[in-house]
């Protein structure tokens, strides 16, 4: 049977394409593959918001040439945003990539990969060369597990038209582009049938979005999307500023499935760098925005992404991001040292140097995990709920699990831990006992089948010998 293996870099935006992608190719027949060297077709979406994303992924391209030369069978295929960005560039710095796929044209991949599967063996026996190959790592996504239903992506709006100064979006995933409510509404049902318990609403400037038939905004998007039977938690990614008037942070807090939790992205704290980056906000009315969070959404957690170093940054526009980092009002932060990105306009202006910007940005992370370790710290000694996602990367004896606010939390496994049964109940209490930057760590005590169940003690009870 044809299998294929897709790895991603980059945003959600990226995760939820190259789930689309798998989901074509199961349609098509194909296994998804949890190794390269063990597909007949590998997929890389890339990412080209930050050059390093970019250099990652064409290294990882000329490092799967062993493949190719292993095998000349296997098909390379590059998608996402460096392939929109670089398509003529890459045929020449990868000639031995097959097929490249940009951001508009997720359904053509689709229809190549359904076109190239009857030509593969129904042999899994791959070439005698290929079985030599040395493990070539990476991650591969999409890979069906026990507990891999439990979070589904969907889209609701693809592409910017705000062209921040630093940004490549919208040059290789083009302006807004809504899609209707009824389509949402549709792919939400179909995620919820499959068995997820979590809905993520994706979209490059997500709550920017508006139904083209109605006007409907983002408030009202999520409520109805609330109202789709069998959903249990809600969340969504990437917002921006601009776009959260008073009314959709009012209808936010009328939802009550939502996870409480918003990613926020600042960038600076400095107006003149906001101004330069051409965000479409001051810091004030940043702050505003944050004020109205508080005021609807109390309970909520707030995190950001900054960017240190952006051309023209003075010590004094870096001193301000970083005092207003330093008061707490976010609980993590995505930090970068800026990065070049060509066709963008502040690649052609006066830069910063290197180590003036990686000397702020250690001092940026240093002062962000202070107020991250003190939000982590303040849950020791309480349960905190939070969904499965498998056994720890890192110690198989543990279970890892994200809790409302997206905070990372392992424990040991239960005594009473079987795959599927805590596929099946997948929803955990966790006492909280040791925090740490990344999460924290606790005992599992209970386990429940919805959200809204108390929870079973996880502990088998005591054999009575009498």
């Amino acid at each position: 049977m044809a299998s294929l293996y897709i790895e991603t870099f980059g945003c959600q935006m990226n995760e939820a394409d190259s789930q689309y992608i798998a989901d074509r190719a199961a349609s098509a027949g194909y296994l998804i593959a949890a190794k390269p060297e063990e597909a007949n077709v590998v997929v890389l979406n890339t990412c080209t918001v930050r050059d390093n994303a970019e250099r990652r992924a064409y290294g990882r391209m000329n490092h799967l040439k062993l493949l190719k030369d292993a095998d000349p069978a296997v098909r390379l295929v590059v998608m996402g945003c460096l392939a929109e960005q670089d398509r003529d560039r890459m045929r020449s710095l990868a000639p031995h990539v097959d097929a490249i796929f940009g951001t508009k044209e997720l359904a053509q991949l689709g229809d190549q990969l359904a076109a190239w599967e009857p030509g593969f063996s129904e042999s899994v026996d791959f070439a005698d060369d290929r079985a030599l190959l040395a493990h070539l790592g990476g991650t591969a996504d999409a890979v069906v597990d026990a507990f891999s239903h439990l979070r589904a992506f969907v889209n609701v709006q693809r592409g910017c038209s705000y062209y921040c100064t630093f940004c490549i979006v919208p040059h290789v995933r083009g302006r807004f582009d809504h899609r209707p409510l009824d389509a949402i509404l549709g792919d939400v049902d179909a995620k919820i049938a499959s068995g997820a318990r979590e809905v993520m609403l994706v979209g490059q400037t997500v709550n920017a979005w508006n139904d083209p038939a109605t006007g409907a905004d983002f408030g009202d998007l999520c409520r109805a999307v609330a109202r789709t039977a069998g959903l249990e938690r809600l969340t969504f990614i990437s917002p921006h500023p601009k776009d959260f008037t008073q009314k959709v942070i009012a209808d936010l807090a009328g939802v009550a499935s939502l996870n409480p939790r918003m990613h926020l992205p600042m960038q600076s704290a400095s107006d003149p760098v906001l101004r330069r980056m051409n965000r479409k906000y001051t810091a004030a009315q940043f702050e505003e925005k944050v004020q109205l969070v508080r005021r609807y959404l109390p309970h909520w957690a707030i995190t950001t992404d900054i960017i240190v170093g952006f051309p023209g940054e003075t010590d004094e526009d870096f001193e301000r991001t970083l005092e207003y980092v330093r008061s707490g009002v976010f609980t993590n932060a995505f930090t970068f040292v800026y990065s070049i990105r060509r066709g963008t306009p502040a690649a052609h202006w006066e830069q910063v140097s290197h180590e003036v910007a990686t000397a702020r940005f250690a001092r940026l992370v240093d002062a962000q995990n202070a107020v991250t370790r003190a939000y982590h710290d303040a849950k020791i000694g309480t349960v905190v709920r939070a969904l499965v996602a498998g056994p720890s990367k890192k110690d198989a004896g543990k279970l890892a699990a994200r809790a409302l606010d997206n905070v990372t939390v392992i424990g040991a496994m239960p005594d009473d831990y079987e795959e599927r049964l805590y596929a099946r109940e997948p929803w955990l209490d966790v006492a909280i006992e040791r925090a740490y930057v990344w999460g924290c760590t606790g005992t599992i005590v209970r386990r429940a089948a919805a959200f809204s169940d108390p929870g079973v003690d996880v502990r088998r009870p005591l054999v009575s010998l009498l």
